[in-house]
């Protein structure tokens, strides 16, 4: 018998589960697949000695998080930070280049340098407050309002059709959209701008990190991190009824990352029918289509510089990059896609035999589609480093049907785990200023479904287990720091 249950052993779950037993309670994590880490997973996908992380690659928020700074993410595992956050291959040889050094970066952009300076740099100044604001729920006051007014005055601007009126060349904005394609929405929309505002102030900050052997490193600090201070883990052990782990475990507190479907499901003889229907509202996104590669050498990018860019965003220009995405959201399947790529391989050597190399590479597919779009990825990949074909070993493809039957809460192929609009930042999946704390005493939900959204931040795992501790405990939130 144990104090909390926890249902999923991603990195909500493992945040969560990490939170629990530092209080000192006693907990047990419930897993459905093989392995712990869900969305921070690494496995041969391809050839032996090829390490492809299954999902998350680049870790924006490794550093930024309030939970991962708590935890000293940094202290426990290699997070090796590039010079160059992101690169953004426009045709013709031409690149924009965001380093970690904002003036170097504006001095890259010419022309618009000076614009991207203002845009960028009143946010560095209070990155703080805006860590606050986002990785929270929104329905609250904010520690530092200059901060969440600066930060909503800009999404304003790059989340409507205002965003043609701050620059005049074609490689800030295009810049700025390929970051801002991460949250696959609309575009523009105040979801994906607040996105883009987001990771890009991150991208001069602490830097877009990547986990020196792959995205499981971030899983199995965290799980050490939990047996160590006495909690247990299963693997293929998947739930499908909240009472039964109430009567199995005795659990005083259940926390359930999965999506709010999966909870309305598992609770539904718990919860008050509102509730459930509020839950079963929740609306999912466009999936992804995900396509690995082993490489015999490094990409020979037009623009050479952008072998030193462990993430690189295609798709050309801002208008074509809208357009794709938008026709996604339409249902359609882009001839020219956007690409998000990661080449690990740019800061990490290990990811492949000597010599070798590993590329990730998603694109955006309808939800549920079973197209596979290595083709098209191929092609982008051609288009803006030529030769790329005869570099290729071995391809693994993932259509979005794939990547639903991999992670139950990436309905679709929805690696969001809910689409991802202002609406649903509000409302995610219930507008309250406790959204993890459900109508059943010990019940709480804390995934990607929950605030703060996607991306891996251990946010909403640490925010419902702190909820949990008030609540079900009546405890203070533990100290989380490796010297403890």
């Amino acid at each position: 018998m144990v104090d909390v249950a926890v249902v999923g052993a991603g990195p909500n779950g493992l945040a969560a589960a990490v939170t629990m037993a530092r209080a000192g309670l006693s907990v047990a994590v419930f897993e459905g697949a093989h392995t712990v880490g869900g969305g921070t997973r690494t496995a041969e996908l391809t050839l032996p000695g090829f390490r492809h992380d299954v999902c998350s690659a680049v870790h924006p928020m490794a550093l930024a998080s309030p939970f991962f700074r708590a935890f000293e993410l940094g202290r426990r595992i290699e997070l090796v930070v590039p010079e160059i956050s992101y690169g953004h291959p426009l045709d013709g040889g031409r690149a924009g280049l965001a380093y970690r050094d904002l003036d170097r970066t504006v001095a890259g952009l010419g022309a618009d340098g000076p614009a991207w300076r203002s845009l960028v740099e009143p946010l560095l100044r209070r990155l703080d407050g805006i860590i606050d604001f986002t990785q929270h729920g929104l329905v609250r006051i904010p520690g530092d309002p200059l901060a969440a007014l600066r930060y909503g005055l800009r999404a304003l601007e790059q989340g409507t059709p205002a965003w043609r009126l701050r620059f005049s060349g074609e490689t800030a904005p295009a810049m700025l959209t390929g970051v801002a394609a991460h949250a696959i929405g609309r575009l523009p929309s105040l979801a994906t701008a607040g996105a883009a505002l987001l990771l890009g102030t991150l991208a001069h900050a602490g830097g877009w990190p990547v986990p020196r052997g792959g995205a499981q490193a971030i899983a199995d600090a965290l799980a050490s991190d939990l047996v160590a201070h006495g909690g247990t883990t299963a693997v293929d052990a998947a739930v499908t009824s909240v009472a039964q782990v109430r009567a199995e475990t005795g659990a005083r507190a259940i926390i359930c990352s999965v999506t709010p479907r999966a909870l309305a499901a598992m609770a539904v003889n718990e919860l008050p029918s509102g509730y459930i229907r509020r839950l079963e509202s929740f609306r999912y996104g466009p999936g992804v289509c995900k396509v690995d590669f082993a490489l015999s050498g490094p990409l020979t990018w037009a623009n050479p510089a952008l072998a030193g860019a462990p993430t690189v965003h295609l798709g050309g220009t801002r208008a074509e990059i809208a357009r794709a995405e938008n026709q996604v959201l339409a249902g359609g399947h882009p001839d020219r896609p956007y690409v998000l790529v990661a080449q690990p391989g740019a800061v990490d050597p290990t990811r492949a035999p000597a010599g070798r190399h590993t590329l990730w590479a998603y694109t955006h597919v309808p939800a549920g589609s079973t197209r596979d779009r290595t083709e098209a990825v191929t092609a982008q990949l051609e288009r803006f480093a030529p030769g790329f074909r005869d570099l290729v070993l071995a391809t693994h493809a993932a259509t979005a049907a794939d990547v639903a039957a991999g992670n139950p809460n990436y309905i679709g192929g929805d690696i969001s785990s809910g689409a991802v609009t202002m609406a649903q930042l509000l409302k995610r999946p219930v507008v309250a200023r406790e959204p993890w704390r459900t109508p059943c005493p010990g019940l709480y939900l804390a995934s990607a479904s929950t605030p703060p959204g996607p991306a891996v931040h251990g946010m909403a795992g640490w925010l419902a287990a702190r909820s949990a501790l008030r609540h079900t405990f009546g405890l203070p939130a533990p100290d989380l720091s490796p010297s403890h």
